[in-house]
């Protein structure tokens, strides 16, 4: 490697994937380390999101472990920004002229963790020039470890997942997430189920919107929608969705972009009748 010149340096696909697999693996035996330590418990934006000492040692670990990688390439992660959906767009303004952006929640899921509720995984992804080419979601718990790459497909476990195969909203299992903000959003969340809720086969809402990503990446979920969510919860799950043959919109259908707050990923079939439902 040419130290003077370190961007010069060409790495492959593959030595991207296998630092954020492995930084993955890391944070997560971290954070199972601390689970039912007394925890610091401070709030953020509301008492309903919670951030824990947890979260930025995670935070700090992960980004450690890529810099000693990739010591140029810049770092979007949840600890490092504002609190709110303005907060997060100014996040992503400062990053959007550099090449390389490694886009980290180190827990997404912290309530969960909090309670002791298992449910809760690291998103860990990498942008090039705004397009995400590694997405990898780590559920420490289950030691499920769901990895992506750009044209190169989704894989649990060394195996090809697939997004799963029903072709109508009455046969599917949807996922979807309640948000921090209780004023405008709950609101309009709550109206969105009471319209999803009578057409589909079941719903859930376990409370890791990556997690539930790599679900409909497996073909556990149909499909998953949830609004206001930050770049950090949802780009390595994007991809995941992308690679095992899904689609991720926003919730007019509109193409995903780092910037997209109000997320719909399915397993394709089905997009375009919930998003009609959701409009």
């Amino acid at each position: 490697m040419n130290h003077e010149h370190p961007d010069r340096y060409v790495v492959t696909g593959k030595s991207f994937t296998a630092v954020a697999v492995n930084t993955a693996s890391r944070a997560g035996e971290w954070i199972k380390s601390r689970l039912g330590h007394t925890l610091d418990i401070r709030q953020k934006t509301t008492s309903h999101d919670l951030v824990t000492e947890v979260d930025k040692g995670a935070e700090t670990l992960i980004r450690n472990l890529i810099h000693t990688y990739f010591p140029t390439h810049a770092f979007l992660g949840e600890e490092g920004a504002e609190p709110g959906a303005l907060g997060a767009q100014r996040a992503i303004e400062k990053i959007k002229d550099e090449p390389y952006v490694w886009i980290v929640d180190p827990i997404d899921g912290t309530t969960n963790f909090i309670h002791g509720f298992p449910f809760f995984s690291i998103s860990i992804a990498l942008a090039y020039h705004g397009d995400i080419i590694v997405g990898v979601v780590y559920d420490p718990i289950h030691d499920e470890l769901f990895v992506a790459e750009k044209s190169k497909g989704a894989y649990l476990r060394g195996k090809r997942i697939h997004v799963s195969s029903e072709a109508k909203l009455a046969d599917s299992l949807l996922g979807t997430g309640f948000p921090a903000d209780r004023d405008q959003m709950l609101p309009l969340l709550l109206s969105q189920i009471s319209t999803v809720a009578p057409k589909v086969r079941n719903l859930r809402a376990n409370g890791s919107a990556a997690l539930h990503l790599a679900y409909v990446a497996s073909g556990r979920l149909s499909g998953f929608w949830e609004p206001n969510l930050n770049a950090w919860d949802v780009a390595a799950g994007m991809l995941l969705v992308q690679e095992a043959g899904g689609h991720v919109t926003g919730m007019r259908g509109e193409p995903y972009h780092l910037h997209t707050r109000d997320i719909v990923a399915t397993n394709e079939r089905i997009h375009d009748e919930i998003i009609r439902l959701l409009n």
